[in-house]
C-alpha cells in the first residue's frame, strides 16, 4: 500500500491499482488527481478540507468514485455518489476496509458550534482523526498526526501521537504554519516521539510504502 502526502491535510492510499483521496481542500494545490480513484473520504465540511472545486476536478476524471463523510458533507453534494458514515461505521469499498471513528470536530472556542468529523483507519493500518483526537479502538501501524491548527495545543498533538502509539508517525494539518514553525513543531514532537518508541517524520510530497 502506497501512501502519497500533499499539502495541509490531503493525502492519497493507493493498493492493487486502486486509490482513495482524504480531504482535498482548499489549501491544497499540489494534488495530482489519479485516474483510479474509488473514494474519497472527506472528514468534515471546513474548506480547508473540503473543497467543491477540487472535489468536481476529482470526480470529473473518476466518474464512479464515491464520496464518503458525515451528513454535513454528503448532504451538499446531491450531484455525486455518496455515503454518510459516523463512528462506529465500517465497510470494505473496492478493496480496501474502512473503519470510523468520532462524530465531532475538536473545539475551537465554547462559543464556536462544534461540527461534524470522522476519523478514518484504512486496511487496518494508517489511521487520521480529522479535526480531532479520536483515539481509534485498534492498533495501527501508521499514524497521520494533525500539528497545527486554531484547535489544538502541541501538547495535546504529542499526548495523541503517545495514545495511539503507531509504529510510524507524519505531520499534517500544518499549512498555516511557516519553514520556520514546521521545524520547531518537528523538532518538539520528534523529541517525544522518540521517547515513546514511534517514528516521526515529515513527508511533504513524497510516496512511501506502508506494510
Amino acid at each position: 500500500m502506497e501512501l502519497t502526502k500533499y499539502e495541509h491535510a490531503c493525502f492519497t492510499v493507493e493498493k492493487d491499482g486502486k486509490s482513495i483521496i482524504v480531504d482535498p481542500g482548499s489549501f491544497t494545490t499540489d494534488l495530482t488527481i489519479p485516474n483510479n480513484v474509488v473514494a474519497i473520504v472527506v472528514t468534515h465540511d471546513h474548506g480547508d478540507h473540503f473543497n467543491e472545486e477540487l472535489l468536481a476536478e476529482i470526480i470529473a476524471k473518476n466518474g464512479a468514485a464515491l464520496v464518503i463523510g458525515p451528513q454535513a458533507v454528503t448532504s451538499q453534494l446531491s450531484g455525486y455518489e455518496t455515503r454518510t458514515v459516523h463512528g462506529g461505521d465500517s465497510f470494505a469499498i473496492e478493496g480496501f476496509d474502512l473503519d470510523f471513528y468520532g462524530d465531532n470536530h475538536a473545539v475551537i472556542h465554547p462559543s464556536i458550534p462544534v461540527v461534524q468529523n470522522v476519523g478514518v483507519l484504512i486496511e487496518d493500518r494508517l489511521y487520521y482523526p480529522g479535526d480531532s483526537f479520536t483515539i481509534p479502538e485498534k492498533s495501527v501501524d501508521t499514524l497521520a498526526l494533525p500539528v497545527a491548527a486554531p484547535w489544538l495545543k502541541i501538547a495535546e498533538t504529542i499526548e495523541f501521537m503517545k495514545s495511539v502509539g503507531a509504529r510510524f508517525t507524519f505531520p499534517t494539518h500544518d499549512a498555516i504554519l511557516s519553514t520556520a514553525g514546521k521545524y520547531i513543531v518537528d523538532n518538539i514532537v520528534s523529541g517525544f516521539a522518540e521517547a515513546v518508541g514511534t517514528e516521526y517524520k515529515r513527508i511533504d510530497g513524497e510516496t512511501i510504502e506502508i506494510e
